[in-house]
């Protein structure tokens, strides 16, 4: 069954039992005198978590886990600025005009597919240095990069940021006046966006996870290419119940992206599988593993 309809069956069901209205407690954590940003702990949170799955992972494929240690330190330097500049060059018509707000990356305002550019190249770049595999290096760190995700759209929650359209759904999230769009200020409850894709992401996490263990010789870039698929099939259809998409004129950019990453996606599992050849690699491996 489509995990869509699946999702949406579950949540049916739940209006059956309970009704439930998403409100954010607001941006900060506030600790006796401290104030904690959400939306950093929760990055935070990913990563830790993202490092000691993907470590576990690696072991258990005969790669150093240490190595993985290295490469998050190259992911977060590749991957936060350039979500950021992805996110602040699609919404240049105002930050032209508030420069000063481009580095408040605190605020909000980062996009995942910029991260994913940016942590791929990074990537890249590490695995040439060390000379090591970039595919079975992604293939470790795919589910833990999912996972990650799936815990950084909470901060969407607390920042009352990328929400859907309005809805009177028993799982509402409700949305202040001063966050409201344009044009709708009178509607005060939005599909939760952040909480379908926290969800979806999940579910792709544990079919990654599944595959990794089930099928041990899988090709290199398998489980990175199905993250591509399925990933980007969540998104695409999210993404249209969005209000403050980033736009390339008529088009939703994240649409256009999560299209190129399930059709990219598609073509890799095809060569890999349908042609039975291996994908291009930074570093010419002595020994291929096994199918």
């Amino acid at each position: 069954m489509c995990p869509i309809v699946v999702i949406f069956m579950l949540l049916a069901a739940a209006q059956s039992l309970f009704a439930f209205t998403f409100t954010s407690p607001g941006t900060n954590l506030k600790i006796g005198p401290l104030s904690l940003r959400f939306y950093g702990l929760l990055i935070a949170s990913a990563i830790l978590i993202g490092v000691t799955l993907s470590q576990k992972l690696a072991k258990s494929r005969r790669l150093n886990p240490e190595i993985i240690g290295d490469l998050a330190v190259w992911l977060v330097i590749g991957a936060i600025p350039c979500a950021r500049l992805y996110y602040v060059a699609f919404q240049w018509d105002y930050y032209s005009q508030n420069p000063e707000q481009i580095i408040a990356i605190w605020r909000g305002g980062i996009a995942i597919h910029g991260a994913i550019i940016g942590g791929t190249i990074a990537a890249i770049i590490f695995s040439r240095l060390q000379r090591i595999s970039f595919w079975r290096l992604a293939d470790a760190v795919a589910p833990s990069l999912i996972l990650g995700q799936a815990i950084g759209r909470w901060g969407n929650f607390f920042n009352s940021e990328a929400f859907g359209a309005p809805t009177n759904l028993p799982w509402k999230l409700f949305i202040p006046a001063n966050s409201r769009p344009e044009g709708l200020a009178s509607e005060a409850y939005y599909h939760p966006t952040f909480l379908y894709e926290s969800l979806w992401n999940v579910m792709v996490c544990g079919l990654l996870l599944t595959v990794f263990f089930r099928f041990p010789k899988a090709k290199p870039g398998t489980l990175f290419l199905l993250y591509s698929v399925g990933y980007s099939a969540g998104r695409f259809w999210i993404e249209g119940l969005r209000t403050d998409s980033l736009m390339l004129g008529p088009l939703r950019i994240a649409q256009v992206v999560s299209l190129v990453g399930i059709i990219g996606g598609l073509i890799g599992l095809g060569w890999l599988y349908y042609l039975n050849r291996y994908l291009p690699d930074v570093v010419s491996p002595k020994k291929r593993p096994l199918i």
